[in-house]
């Protein structure tokens, strides 16, 4: 049996180009408790990543005690990850749980009813709109809710109030994923699909470190690279990650440089004639402006720029250009750096002058890093409008105002909507005076943390928090909500190449907490929204209902739901949208015609100029007549705003470990992942390391213009020049927040962001390192991912304990719904009852 926290990804299940992954039945249960003890399986999937691994949870004496994958779903074919396997109920089970709702009274939080909470959030907010009108709200959510709720939140902040500053988490996360979709394409929604990785001959990861941030996705890339006919691996990122260590090519740019290094890769297919040029004729526009842009960047001027060598530009080159079938996964290395919109849009560019779409093993996944994302940017509960409308296009509002029954002129898009760090800048000037913040903590995950602790903490700005536990945005809050959590609710959610689960309610949540879903409707009615006609504006009394609207509002739009329902979601796989008449089964792949939704009164939005952040006018977009072709955007090549200097001479870059979920708030509550990265720790390359006087284990101080931040330093394989540190370490397990020794990375990073995604920067900023203490031994990082030592230091290997068991059952086959299944493959935790593994929709 694997450790699973040793080995992250689990056994090898080798198998072959074209074939089918084999089932691996990953399973968890509480200790001492055997399969026979459980009493029922809950079909759900995990959400603590973006990869959407269909799961089942066990019940035993209605508590949630244990976890198991869904052998029969396409996307992780039975397989969990470490995060899955031990914080899915273990992170939301715990006695820190919120229980009933807070307010604050003489500067305390103190117990009440939901009356009195419910009522101080309506009272406020009714005088504020009637004082200050709806610019006086915002709304600040995540990328973790169900897609029912999204909608709620929506309709509530875009036809209830009328406010434009409306965002997500997803804005640190995926913006740039949907930023480059569109601009490229028309409409957000993947291209590709994991399947894709079954059928590739090569593998191109743009600062994604897939290995530990989509673990289950990893493992179908070993299980390929373990396999007779092995797909070449290109790796782009600064750091010697797990992907970096199987890659045929890996370019350890320097952070900041991502778009030099794709103008080369660009110009190296085009003057290699590897571009298909019937392709490029009938389904693309800008391939002359595009040729112009990178005919500078050779692989030398790219080579000198990004600190790799050139013969390494031409040879990633030579296996884009020259291979079969491509897929291409793009992740935060690219979306929190410099240029993120531009930098992305090339990856579109590669797989379009190649004719690389919409055809198994040949595909673009521009990822989401949590698991509703995709859901946030299609419900528009965040800058975005619902269904990919485009809040330029009046037709398209005047199509909501019917569905919604409500004037068009109260629907906002008399401006661009107000991204995340707008609306903290509007409330840190106090024209936004009442924030909701729901499932997500600013006061750890947003850019140069001092400026955002001031600001939650202004007495002029209300600010109602909803959540699972008392974050350190919680405990500034005027009022806190208790959520419900995982398992604890019923919804959907969509991953991030637009497969749709369903998550059944297993366990009722602890004491007073409520479904967030119930929160938004109990607000809507208490501040009484109505129709046009009269009628509430919100008439539904639950998820499903919530789910039947959501499909009305998505009908003929790119993420068509309109032919999933709950019981098709029910005992069998995901479906992928779009799922329709004319995609009864849902579409594994987009753009397999080459026929992309640009047109002019369908795209989600007319584009922008790449680097400036300008956006297109309407005229000039319906000039460029696209006819449903994809266009080839691109933007010359700019130096990071921030640069190292005398003064901070090194280059700072944060990330993730494949042990936490964002900002702990459910990891931090697993022992085994605790254990297995339980502090904040910084990384420096070996010879700045040795430069400094600095060894493993030694605890420095790392500067910025803006903050900084005290830890042990592991001495890894991080390129020479650059320093790293994980962002999930904040302050809610300490007992005075930042004190005197601040260990979240965002203490240090900038308040800058894309121009046209607006996503901030969190891969690039100037710091200086200084020893400060000597080691009391070696730094509290894991040696099984990115983060492993090099040198002669004596680390002890991570490894799992007593409380980090876990099962898995290999099957020989695949259950009967895969197609070309030769056998059932169920055997050990595989159960034989439809609901268990997922039996024909």
């Amino acid at each position: 049996m694997a450790d699973r926290i040793a080995e992250i990804w689990g056994s090898r299940t080798p198998y072959a180009r074209d074939g089918l992954w084999p089932v691996r039945v990953d399973q968890a249960l509480d200790g001492g408790l055997a399969e026979a003890d459980v009493d029922r399986w809950v079909q759900s999937a995990c959400v603590l990543c973006s990869n959407g691994c269909a799961c089942d949870i066990a019940v035993k004496d209605g508590a949630m005690v244990g976890i198991r994958g869904r052998a029969g779903d396409l996307v992780n074919h039975g397989r969990l990850g470490p995060k899955g396997l031990f914080a899915s109920w273990q992170g939301v089970s715990h006695k820190d749980r919120l229980t009933s709702p807070l307010i604050r009274e003489n500067g305390r939080l103190v117990e009440c009813s939901w009356d009195t909470a419910m009522e101080r959030i309506v009272g406020r907010s009714r005088q504020l709109l009637q004082e200050r009108g709806p610019l006086s709200h915002g709304f600040y959510t995540s990328g973790q809710l169900f897609l029912e709720e999204y909608y709620a939140l929506a309709v509530i902040g875009k036809a209830g109030i009328g406010t434009p500053h409306m965002d997500g988490n997803t804005r640190l996360c995926t913006a740039t994923a949907a930023a480059a979709l569109k601009e490229t394409f028309g409409a957000d929604g993947q291209p590709g699909a994991y399947q894709d990785i079954d059928h590739c001959d090569a593998i191109f990861l743009y600062g994604h470190n897939m290995a530990e941030t989509q673990t289950v996705l990893w493992s179908r890339v070993l299980d390929r690279i373990a396999g007779p006919d092995r797909p070449l691996v290109v790796c782009v990122d600064p750091r010697d990650t797990e992907v970096a260590r199987h890659a045929d090519v890996h370019l350890a740019v320097k952070p900041g440089t991502n778009l030099a290094l794709m103008h080369a890769l660009v110009r190296e297919i085009l003057h290699n004639g590897w571009e298909d040029g019937g392709y490029l004729g009938e389904h693309t526009l800008g391939l002359e402006d595009l040729r112009k842009t990178v005919e500078p960047w050779t692989a030398e001027a790219a080579a000198e720029t990004c600190g790799v060598a050139a013969d390494d530009i031409r040879k990633a080159a030579r296996i884009f250009g020259t291979s079969g079938r491509v897929l291409s996964t793009v992740l935060q290395g690219f979306y929190q750096s410099s240029q993120a919109t531009a930098s992305s849009c090339q990856v579109n560019n590669l797989h379009l002058l190649r004719g690389m779409l919409g055809r198994p093993g040949a595909g673009i996944l521009q990822m989401n890093g949590q698991p509703t994302a995709q859901n946030n940017r299609e419900c528009g509960a965040d800058g975005d409008l619902p269904g990919f409308r485009n809040w330029e296009n009046e037709d398209h509002i005047k199509d909501l105002a019917r569905l919604w029954k409500v004037d068009p002129a109260i629907i906002p898009h008399w401006a661009p909507p107000t991204h995340a760090m707008q609306i903290f800048r509007y409330a840190e000037q106090g024209s936004i005076e009442f924030l909701w913040v729901s499932a997500t903590n600013p006061a750890v995950s947003l850019p140069e943390l001092p400026r955002i602790r001031e600001i939650l903490a202004k007495p002029e700005l209300f600010l109602v928090v909803q959540d699972l536990y008392l974050t350190e945005t919680a405990q500034a809050a005027d009022v806190v909500l208790p959520a419900a959590g995982w398992g604890e609710k019923t919804g959907t959610f969509t991953n991030a190449n637009r497969t749709v689960h369903l998550s059944d309610k297993a366990v009722e949540p602890p004491g007073e907490a409520r479904p967030d879903l119930e929160i938004f409707l109990d607000y809507s009615r208490r501040m009484d929204f109505r129709t046009e006609e009269g009628e509430p504006l919100l008439r539904w009394r639950g998820p499903e209902e919530a789910f039947e609207a959501w499909k009305e509002c998505s009908r003929g739009r790119p993420c068509d739901y309109t032919g999933i329902s709950y019981e098709r979601l029910r005992g069998g796989s995901g479906i992928p949208w779009p799922c329709n008449g004319e995609n009864p089964d849902g579409r594994v792949r987009l753009y397999e015609d080459g026929v992309f939704p640009t047109e002019p009164d369908y795209c989600e939005n007319y584009g922008h100029d790449l680097l400036t952040g300008a956006a297109i006018p309407p005229a000039q977009y319906k000039a460029l007549a696209p006819a449903g072709r994809a266009i080839l955007r691109s933007a010359p090549y700019t130096p990071p705003h921030e640069e190292p200097d005398r003064e901070y001479p090194l280059r700072y870059t944060t990330g993730r470990t494949a042990y936490h979920f964002h900002t702990r708030t459910k990891t931090g509550r697993s022992k085994p992942l605790t254990a297995a990265a339980p502090k904040a720790w910084v990384e420096m390359a070996a010879e700045d390391a040795a430069a400094m006087g600095i060894s493993e284990g030694d605890v420095v101080r790392v500067t910025s213009r803006r903050g900084r931040i005290e830890a042990p330093v592991r001495v890894s394989g991080i390129r020479p020049g650059s320093v790293f540190a994980p962002f999930h370490y904040g302050y809610w397990d300490s007992a005075d927040g930042p004190g005197e020794h601040p260990t979240a990375a965002n203490e240090l990073t900038i308040t800058e962001w894309d121009p046209v995604s607006k996503q901030p920067v969190f891969k690039n900023a100037a710091v200086k390192v200084e020893r400060i203490a000597g080691a009391a031994g070696p730094a509290p990082a894991p040696t099984t991912t990115a983060s492993r030592p090099t040198g002669d230091a004596q680390v002890p290997a991570t490894v799992g304990g007593r409380d980090a068991e876990a099962s898995e059952v290999p099957s020989p086959g695949l259950p009967p719904q895969f197609p070309g299944a030769i056998s059932s493959g169920a055997t050990g935790s595989d159960a034989a009852t439809p609901d268990a593994t997922g039996g024909p929709r």
